[in-house]
C-alpha cells in the first residue's frame, strides 16, 4: 500500500506540479563535518603577528594548534609588498591537517587617523574617524570601498573595524583615552555614529573585506583604557541604553562581526566584563540585538583590564559566555588558552556543542570571502 506521502506526490507530478526542492546544503556544516575537534577549537582563535614580518610562533601555531585567524599587528609603514608577504606566508601553511583545508581570516585594525597598521605606498593616509563623520555617508561608503581594496592587495580580508562607540561630547572625548581620545568616534551622536559606522560597515563590504562593529555594548563613557589600566568601569550603559543604537544599526546592516569590550558594565553585569559575560554577550547580544554571526573578543593577550585572570580562564570565560573567536595579539598565551577549551570540548558534552556551534559560525562568516575548501556532497 502506497504511503499518503507518496500518493501526494503522485498526484502533484500528474497535473504537472513539481515537488518543492530539497534545500541547498550548507557549505560551512559540510566543512564542519569533515573538521577533527582540535580543528574546530583552532577555529576559535586570532594569533597576532607584525605586520610586516612574520612571527615565526604565530606560523608554527597554524599547524601545531590549528590556529584559523590572524592578525596583523603593530605598525607597517614599507606599503603593500611587506603585509602582502607576511599575509600570502601565513596562508601557506593552511592544510588539510593543520585546518582541514580552511584558509584564514587575515585581520588587521584599518580605522584612521592614528589607528592605521597598514601605511605607505598603496595604502590611503585615511583620517581619523571623526573627520570620517563629516563626510555624506555616500562619500564615506565609495572611500570605505577603496580603503576595502587596498586591504585585499595586501592580502587582509577582514578590518576589525568600525567602532560605533559614542562620546557623549567634544568635552567628553577629552576624559574618553580609548575612544575619544584619538578621535575613533564618528560623532557625538548616536544617529551619526550609526549612519555613519554603517556607511564604513556596506564600503568595506563593496571592496571585498568582512568587518567587525565594535567595542559592545560600548566604551564611549568610561574613562580610562582597558588595554592599560585595570577596573575599567562603564557606571551608566542600561540594557535599554540609547547608546546600544550604532551597534543595532550594525548589527542590522549585516555586520560579520562584533567585538566584545572588557570593560566592567555596572548596571548590566558588574561581576564580570562584558567579553567574559554571559548577560551581555548572549542575553544582549545575541537575544535582545538578534546577532547571529562572529563575536570576537577585543585582545585577551595583553589587555591590563584581564591581566589578573590566568590566559585558560580567559578563553573558557569567553567561550561560555557566548563568544566565538578569542583575540590574542601576542602568540605566548595561545598554547594555554588552546589547550584549555579542547580539554573541556573532550570532557563536556555540553562544551563541546558550544565549540560546535562558535566554529560553525566562524565558517559560516568565512563562505562569502572564499576561504572554504570545496566538499564533495
Amino acid at each position: 500500500m502506497f504511503s499518503a506521502a507518496f500518493a501526494a506526490l503522485v498526484a502533484a507530478a500528474s497535473i504537472g506540479v513539481q515537488a518543492p526542492a530539497a534545500p541547498a546544503p550548507d557549505p560551512a556544516e559540510s566543512v564542519l563535518r569533515t573538521m577533527s575537534l582540535p580543528q574546530k577549537v583552532g577555529q576559535l582563535f586570532m594569533v597576532g603577528t607584525p605586520a610586516d614580518e612574520v612571527d615565526r610562533a604565530t606560523r608554527a601555531q597554524i599547524g601545531r594548534f590549528h590556529v584559523g585567524n590572524v592578525m596583523l599587528t603593530g605598525r607597517s609603514y614599507g606599503g603593500v609588498d611587506a603585509p602582502a608577504r607576511v599575509s600570502r606566508t601565513m596562508q601557506r601553511e593552511v592544510s588539510r591537517s593543520a585546518t582541514a583545508g580552511v584558509r584564514l581570516f587575515v585581520a588587521t585594525d584599518q580605522e584612521g587617523g592614528l589607528v592605521r597598521v597598514l601605511q605607505g605606498p598603496g595604502f590611503s593616509d585615511i583620517p581619523t574617524a571623526l573627520e570620517q563623520g563629516t563626510w555624506s555617508t555616500r562619500t564615506l561608503r565609495q572611500r570605505a570601498a577603496t580603503w576595502a581594496g587596498e586591504l585585499r592587495r595586501a592580502g587582509v580580508n577582514l578590518n576589525l573595524a568600525p567602532v560605533m562607540d559614542t562620546v557623549p561630547s567634544r568635552r567628553a572625548a577629552k576624559h574618553n583615552p580609548p575612544i575619544g581620545g584619538y578621535d575613533r568616534e564618528f560623532g557625538f551622536t548616536t544617529t551619526r555614529v550609526a549612519r555613519h559606522g554603517v556607511a564604513f560597515l556596506k564600503g568595506m563590504r563593496d571592496g571585498g573585506v568582512a568587518s567587525t562593529v565594535k567595542h559592545f555594548p560600548g566604551l564611549g563613557r568610561v574613562r580610562a583604557n582597558t588595554d592599560t589600566s585595570a577596573g575599567v568601569t562603564d557606571r551608566v550603559t542600561r540594557r535599554d541604553d540609547p547608546y546600544l543604537k550604532p551597534f543595532r544599526a550594525g548589527i542590522d546592516a549585516g555586520a560579520p562581526f562584533v567585538m566584545m569590550s572588557t570593560a566592567f558594565y555596572a548596571r548590566l553585569d558588574p561581576k564580570n566584563p562584558a567579553a567574559f559575560s554571559r548577560f551581555v554577550v548572549t542575553t544582549m547580544l545575541r537575544g535582545d540585538l538578534g546577532f547571529r554571526g562572529v563575536v570576537i573578543s577585543d585582545d585577551l593577550a595583553r589587555a591590563r583590564q584581564v591581566a589578573s585572570v590566568p590566559p585558560a580562564q580567559r578563553a573558557l570565560r569567553f567561550i561560555r559566555a557566548g563568544g566565538d573567536v578569542v583575540l590574542t595579539v601576542d602568540p605566548d598565551p595561545l598554547p594555554a588558552m588552546y589547550g584549555a577549551v579542547l580539554d573541556r570540548a573532550r570532557s563536556s558534552q555540553a562544551f563541546r556543542a558550544t565549540v560546535n556551534a562558535a566554529a560553525l559560525r566562524v565558517l559560516r562568516a568565512k563562505d562569502p570571502q572564499g576561504l572554504l575548501p570545496r566538499v564533495a556532497p
